[in-house]
């Protein structure tokens, strides 16, 4: 069994009721869990294999992902994003299943001009069906040093965290007609062009000249139940073995309940359910998932 299969119990501390990973047994080099993509002569190996440069210019960028799939975990990683002016550029932390009708949980960086803030923008696909975006201006510089972006996922809840805060949450509402991942997932990370949308709506393109743009990568243990023979989770994935899948990680408690509702209330600059011109109707997991 791999450093990708372990589940690394020993390193899991609880800091006022946040999780938090701590990288020793879990500092790993990248090729013990992941393999390069695209874009190989874009990929820079950096720290003997535990930090990897993703660079980007006009003739391509560059993308990796997981050997193996999962079906709950946490998953997280450290990224330090393209500085400068990288508006058109997009960074991605991402799982996504390999199927026609897909699962999806993303975290996409979208980057903009010099000296104007960098929106991450999360979204959830079930079944093929997404357009659930939510964005999100950073509270911090994410292009001056590394920072945690964590996805919890279990059978009751997904929770996209930034250093340990909680900026979104997906409820498991199967109970009122709302579809959750079933499926198992690789986990993924990129840098690509993403002028035809990410900046201003896509007035805002890549500019070439600051080429070539780089992302960073780092910490690439994973905490997960993998999956090697099938394309949907079963209840092993959900079993209490697992610590993310324990009553506590079931629901936010007090102080990340507080926590979500400030970063919600302060820095959330777009959100699927307000938008009547896109959901006439507020789709049913909106209620649920601010509380």
């Amino acid at each position: 069994m791999d450093s990708c299969s372990l589940i690394k119990l020993f390193g899991v501390l609880l800091v006022y009721g946040v999780v938090n990973v701590v990288p020793t047994l879990g500092d790993v080099p990248f090729d013990d869990c992941y393999d390069v993509t695209w874009g190989n002569d874009h990929v820079m190996f950096l720290n003997q294999g535990r930090e990897v440069q993703l660079s980007m210019d006009i003739h391509s960028g560059a993308g990796f992902g997981s050997k193996l799939r999962y079906g709950s975990g946490f998953f997280h990683m450290r990224i330090k994003l393209p500085n400068k002016d990288s508006a058109g550029v997009v960074t991605t932390f991402y799982l996504q299943s390999k199927s026609n009708n897909h699962d999806e949980l993303d975290f996409e960086f979208l980057g903009n001009k010099e000296g104007k803030p960098i929106t991450l923008q999360t979204n959830v696909f079930v079944n093929g069906q997404g357009n659930r975006e939510q964005r999100t201006l950073l509270w911090f510089d994410p292009t001056a040093d590394f920072h945690t972006y964590e996805i919890l996922w279990n059978q009751y809840q997904i929770v996209f965290y930034v250093d340990n805060i909680p900026i979104r949450v997906f409820k498991n509402n199967t109970k009122i007609g709302v579809m959750y991942p079933k499926q198992a997932m690789q986990i993924e990370g990129s840098l690509w062009d993403g002028s035809d949308w990410a900046t201003d709506g896509g007035q805002t393109k890549v500019n070439w000249s600051a080429a070539p743009f780089h992302a960073h990568f780092q910490d690439f243990n994973v905490d997960a139940g993998p999956l090697k023979t099938s394309n949907n989770i079963n209840e092993n994935c959900y079993a209490s073995d697992y610590w993310w899948n324990q009553k506590k990680y079931w629901t936010l408690d007090h102080n990340q309940q507080k926590e979500y509702e400030k970063v919600r209330a302060k820095y959330m600059n777009y959100d699927y359910c307000d938008d009547r011109e896109r959901h006439p109707t507020t789709p049913p997991e909106c209620a649920s998932n601010r509380i």
